[in-house]
């Protein structure tokens, strides 16, 4: 891949914000997720990431984009829109398994020294990292869409956050990668693919153990601790659903000469999903003044 002229970003991709809410009204149960501790506690405690987290990755791209062609610079900001929203429901979320009783702080501390990190260093850098976590997003995405399993037993509203959050990852997965291939489009090939090789491993080495360590966090508030926890809490991540382990393949792909997100092209599982939105679809254009500011 030498330039973004042979992105193989399909060219009929429609990036759609849909701006929902979820929970306003609602309580959250602790363990909300099928009465499973497990499994309510991976997704809280990747739901604390998501806020600051995206508004890194808003940053990172919106960095980049001056010279993009037209069509990325529209994806960048439909990108720039979801991203705010998403941002927008996951402060919900966060909010009511707090009020479920859960204190977040320690959890909100590992992301905040994260930022930290990220405010120190040169924003193509920021881009590198972006489109790692943005490869991790749309594999679990594509997990959790394809394992009708996966919120069985769901307290419902919390089931459809997660579903709506999946499906615009999946639709946006390849603009960061797309401007990153814009920014370094002055790059040689093998200097493209040892940066982005590295900034995933280094990615990876701290992905999976800041996941399980915020899961103990939230567990331990439940007096739930010990080998067996452990054991149950590599047991979801290996094996039933196995999030980790089906992430494998999709992320050594990542390595491949020649990768580009949309090489898979798994819009059908947005379609399976799309009608339910339907009433949420915001038009082309931002219809609320805090999304078009967010995008400009």
């Amino acid at each position: 891949m030498s330039s973004l002229s042979h992105s193989p970003t399909p060219a009929d991709l429609a990036i759609t914000p849909r701006d929902v809410r979820f929970g306003r009204d609602q309580k959250q149960g602790r363990w909300w997720l099928n009465g499973d501790p497990i499994a309510s506690a991976f997704h809280t405690a990747l739901s604390v990431t998501f806020p600051k987290g995206e508004a890194m990755f808003i940053e990172a791209v919106k960095a980049h984009r001056d010279g993009v062609d037209e069509k990325l610079a529209r994806e960048i900001r439909a990108f720039t829109q979801q991203e705010v929203i998403h941002s927008r429901e996951h402060v919900v979320f966060n909010r009511k398994a707090a009020e479920a009783g859960y204190d977040l702080s320690e959890l909100e501390a590992d992301v905040d020294h994260i930022m930290e990190l990220i405010r120190s260093r040169p924003p193509i850098v920021n881009l590198m990292a972006t489109i790692a976590l943005e490869h991790y997003t749309a594999m679990m995405a594509a997990i959790m869409l394809k394992d009708p399993t996966m919120y069985e037993g769901a307290e419902e509203e919390w089931a459809n956050l997660w579903k709506w959050h999946a499906v615009e990852e999946i639709e946006h997965k390849g603009v960061a990668y797309d401007t990153w291939l814009h920014a370094t489009k002055d790059w040689s090939r093998w200097r493209r693919w040892k940066a982005k090789s590295l900034m995933m491993v280094l990615v990876t080495t701290r992905f999976w153990p800041k996941r399980v360590k915020g899961m103990k966090a939230l567990l331990r508030q439940d007096g739930l601790t010990g080998w067996r926890i452990t054991a149950r809490i590599w047991w979801y991540l290996l094996g039933k659903p196995g999030i980790l382990r089906r992430s494998f393949l999709p992320w050594l792909a990542y390595f491949m000469p020649g990768f580009h997100p949309w090489n898979h092209d798994d819009r059908a599982l947005i379609g399976k999903y799309e009608s339910d939105y339907a009433d949420a679809v915001m038009p082309a254009q931002a219809s609320k003044p805090e999304l078009a500011a967010a995008a400009a």
